[in-house]
């Protein structure tokens, strides 16, 4: 009897066990491991300054949802580099931040392998804007900057891992060197523009045919200005300021990707001599064995892109 009554209440427990252990088994399934962009972004502890752009930005959800996405995620050594804390992303409007991680989202996956060769294929991004990618031996690059991890997997992606934060272009070239505090660069070529003996059409081919200037900065120009025993660009012989001007243009895109060393034709006529051995160096034939340091590149525009020197070219 006894053993009876054992085996009966066994049994009933076994049977009232088991839609639990089922129900148990069910949940396991339900759960399984998310691995989104937002997640992998969370889980990198380099992508600490993404994760707070992309906190600031609301859109983490975004980056949750199906996608697809390709996005082209700077580390926080890229953030650094640009002047960007966490900090200085809360003192922007969420509107500003999306903006700037809009600029380097794609609405599709595109693995390295279908990045288009280019050179400087435009693509455009999910904010409207457009990037400009190239593939070739060395690796893919987006706006001149080489991409250091490719293909870093998502269920809704890929991410592509980069060194410096793209920047959405604030305008055309010369609203451009405006916005860049270039004072010395718009005077001149308002100067070249507007005086007597100038060309008419000079600020209008800068803002909008599509070009690449190499942009003295505003202490290249008070270089240049001391050199020459004068005190104000409106001293400059006009013909002297067209030619100058005119020698730091190049047509087409030319992201530092694309420089080589050795001659650069300028699109007036005449070469430069660009040297990538130590840094990154462009000299004119009238400058002598003292080139130009190239101080900052591939700084996007509507219509070109500009990178800054330190040393006016002379022809």
């Amino acid at each position: 009897m006894k053993l009876k009554n054992l085996i009966s209440r066994t049994s009933l427990f076994l049977l009232l066990s088991a839609p639990v252990v089922l129900i148990s088994c069910d949940k396991d399934d339900d759960t399984a491991t998310s691995n989104t962009i937002t997640d992998i972004v969370v889980a990198n502890g380099d992508f600490s300054t993404l994760e707070a752009a992309v906190v600031r930005a609301n859109l983490q959800t975004t980056l949750s949802g199906s996608g697809p996405f390709t996005v082209f995620a700077p580390d926080n050594a890229a953030f650094s580099a640009a002047g960007i804390t966490t900090s200085v992303l809360n003192s922007l409007s969420p509107a500003q931040v999306q903006s700037i991680l809009l600029y380097h989202t794609l609405g599709s996956r595109v693995n390295a392998a279908n990045v288009p060769a280019g050179p400087n294929a435009k693509v455009t991004t999910a904010s409207g804007d457009s990037v400009f990618v190239t593939r070739d031996a060395r690796g893919v690059f987006v706006n001149g900057i080489q991409v250091t991890t490719a293909d870093i997997s998502a269920d809704n992606g890929v991410i592509h891992r980069i060194g410096r934060v793209l920047n959405p272009p604030v305008g055309n070239i010369v609203e451009t060197a405006v916005a860049s505090g270039l004072d010395s660069l718009v005077k001149a070529v308002t100067r070249a523009t507007t005086a007597p003996g100038g060309d008419p059409t000079l600020a209008g081919t800068l803002g909008s045919a599509t070009l690449t200037v190499f942009a003295p900065t505003n202490a290249a120009f008070t270089q240049l200005l001391g050199a020459l025993s004068l005190t104000d660009i409106n001293q400059i012989p006009i013909g002297t300021l067209l030619a100058v001007l005119r020698y730091h243009v190049v047509g087409g895109r030319a992201f530092s990707s694309d420089l080589t060393n050795g001659n650069l034709a300028m699109l007036a006529g005449g070469n430069t001599t660009v040297s990538l051995t130590t840094g990154a160096t462009i000299r004119g034939n009238g400058n002598g064995g003292n080139a130009s340091n190239i101080t900052a590149t591939n700084i996007v525009c509507r219509n070109g892109v500009v990178h800054l020197i330190d040393r006016v070219l002379l022809p």
